[in-house]
């Protein structure tokens, strides 16, 4: 059973599979437009691959010892993408979220989202609303799925809450630290993400979870995220389980 989503990040031992893998994986999916294109598709083929493949990983997650698993679906730069492109996506995740809303909540996942609601269309906003009250009481996995979400974006709005709360009395200006901040972002009642991993050869983290991932474990790699696999997270955990993480400190 995952712990205390407020808890402390830490790396967890897999029920029989004698390693210390991580306990909150968040994965930056991409490459589904360039695996549509080699197959000479459109971009909005690869992206319903991709869709498909979330299932596989999600399945995954309780055999690995990974109780949080945050996806990055639709970033606040997407809206930059063609607007046939765009809308798709936004349909896409409007069927997913409908074709697999009983599925979640059978199978014990509890759905969170992330990321700034306010340009997303009513009827999407409607089906993630009734997502999370569904899955709400679920305790095995913690599924957060980003959409429209930036974290520059998200440390805005979390500031402007904080400034708020200063200027209306409710918090001391010098009582604020790095303690404070996190209290008011997207991830509040989240541990920090242990492995990030980034598909489709790309090394950059292109303004996911800025904060949060100040100490978290990296892996790019070159398999494009339709490709990807639970047997290919089974070894990245596995790598993450052989790293020697400090925190900033040195170990005796």
């Amino acid at each position: 059973m995952p712990k205390d989503p407020s808890s402390a990040s830490l790396a967890v031992q897999v029920p029989g599979g004698g390693f210390s893998g991580p306990h909150h994986v968040a994965i930056i999916m991409d490459g589904n437009g360039r695996w549509a294109t080699q197959r000479g598709r459109p971009r909005l083929f690869g992206h319903h691959a991709g869709a498909r493949r979330v299932r596989e990983v999600v399945e995954a997650c309780p055999r690995l010892g990974i109780t949080h698993l945050t996806i990055f679906a639709f970033s606040t730069e997407n809206w930059k993408r063609t607007q046939v492109e765009v809308a798709g996506l936004m349909s896409l995740f409007r069927r997913y979220i409908s074709r697999e809303m009983r599925a979640l909540a059978a199978e014990n996942v509890r759905v969170r989202f992330i990321g700034d609601r306010v340009r997303l269309d009513a009827k999407l906003i409607e089906l993630m609303d009734e997502l999370e009250r569904l899955t709400a009481g679920n305790t095995l996995v913690n599924l957060t799925i980003a959409i429209n979400y930036g974290g520059r974006d998200e440390v805005a709005r979390a500031t402007r809450r904080l400034a708020r709360d200063v200027a209306e009395g409710r918090l001391n200006p010098d009582d604020v630290d790095e303690e404070t901040l996190p209290r008011y972002l997207d991830t509040r009642v989240l541990p920090d993400p242990d492995l990030v991993i980034r598909t489709s050869g790309e090394a950059r983290i292109s303004n996911f979870l800025l904060w949060q991932s100040a100490y978290a474990e990296y892996e790019f790699i070159d398999t494009l995220w339709p490709d990807f696999t639970a047997a290919e997270l089974e070894r990245l955990c596995r790598s993450y389980g052989k790293r020697d993480r400090r925190f900033g400190g040195v170990k005796p």
